[in-house]
């Protein structure tokens, strides 16, 4: 019986370091395959980051372009044209402030739509300088 029991331990002996060998071998691949995937998203993420700074460069190219056309080189008419948007805008609320005090009814010398009239005014001016020096 003794021998019996001795030859069987051998012979499941010998098959330790070769299941061992498989398993190592299966932890080997487990562990490749999550390399390569790691490895993947790492060059989706690369992907992503390049095609943002191709996509901000283009906008930058594009804003570069927009404002060549408003520069003629001649000192006076380049500022001239720097001032059109913000004396239009001046002009507009000295003409509507002066309308409201000249109005018959003081009682309605600010009403709901003109708070609103103006808030939109002022933001639309205020937001475009936001996102102008956001997109610099």
């Amino acid at each position: 019986m003794m021998t019996l029991l001795g030859s069987l331990l051998g012979f499941l002996g010998s098959l330790i370091p070769e299941l061992l060998k498989l398993f190592q071998s299966g932890r080997d691949r487990a562990h490749e395959l999550e390399i390569l995937k790691l490895q993947l998203e790492q060059q989706r993420l690369g992907s992503a980051d390049r095609m943002e700074e191709i996509r901000t460069t283009n906008a930058a190219i594009e804003a570069v372009a927009l404002y060549k056309t408003y520069a003629t080189g001649i000192g006076w008419v380049d500022a001239l044209n720097g001032t059109v948007r913000p004396v239009i805008a001046y002009a507009f609320f000295a003409l509507y402030a002066a309308l409201k005090v000249i109005q018959p009814d003081p009682a309605m010398l600010w009403s709901e739509e003109d708070a609103a009239l103006f808030a939109g005014i002022i933001s639309f001016y205020f937001g475009q300088r936001a996102l102008q020096k956001q997109q610099r």
